[in-house]
């Protein structure tokens, strides 16, 4: 894979102000999300489940203590206490990935698309509606050096991480073990605290919240392509 020129840190995609903005207010507080215009399939996606009202009252039912935290499962809307979550069951379409690393990696504050596992899923094809935001750890010199070998394994040896990239990992922290794997396809504009409060929720052996953490609402703040 050639490795594209890395953007300006603060922001992976060209211009977020081109981008749509969606706001998700939770029940610990509010995030507003940037869509990337570099993933159009995902963007157009989840634009559309959102004017449909899909993620209104869902839960986020996986949260992990410094990795991220996943909602999106439609079936956790009225589930019963201790249920696990997240199988997917009511899916009903994939989408093709679009994964555009190294310009588009899993630094902290990135949201991307959940999927299956590669046995069922060779083509890495993003669930249609499952998410996670992520949040993950600062890494070491060392620890991005064992990150990479696994990537290599996972990826034929296609993917490798340039020096600016790993010093952002080493900086802002993030999910490197997930580059060249999965869809990311937008970043957190407003409500890094939210999240952060969020992925600190006791769980069960599942990963699920004992306090159930909704999504109040989601809403389209900004949708330049209908403009």
């Amino acid at each position: 894979m050639l490795m594209a020129a890395l953007l300006p840190l603060a922001s992976l995609a060209q211009n977020l102000e081109d981008c749509p903005v969606v706001q998700i207010d939770t029940d610990s507080g509010t995030i507003k999300i940037a869509l990337y215009n570099e993933t159009p399939l995902h963007r157009d996606n989840f634009l559309k489940l959102v004017k449909e009202g899909f993620y209104d009252g869902l839960l986020f039912h996986r949260v992990i203590s410094n990795f991220m935290i996943q909602t999106g499962d439609s079936l956790s809307r009225h589930a019963e206490p201790g249920k696990e979550l997240g199988d997917g069951a009511y899916e009903t379409y994939k989408i093709p990935a679009e994964i555009r690393f190294p310009q588009i990696f899993h630094r902290r504050g990135t949201v991307a698309a959940a999927r299956e596992g590669d046995a069922e899923n060779p083509e890495r094809m993003s669930s249609m509606c499952q998410f996670y935001i992520v949040w993950g750890k600062k890494l070491s010199n060392n620890m991005m050096d064992d990150v990479e070998e696994r990537i290599a394994r996972n990826t034929g040896n296609i993917i490798s991480f340039p020096k600016e990239l790993r010093e952002v990992y080493m900086r802002v922290g993030g999910t490197p073990h997930l580059d060249g794997q999965y869809t990311v396809f937008g970043e957190v504009l407003e409500g890094m605290d939210v999240v952060d409060r969020i992925q600190w929720a006791e769980t069960d052996d599942n990963a699920r919240p004992l306090k159930d953490i909704h999504i109040i609402r989601a809403t389209v703040l900004k949708d330049l392509h209908q403009q």
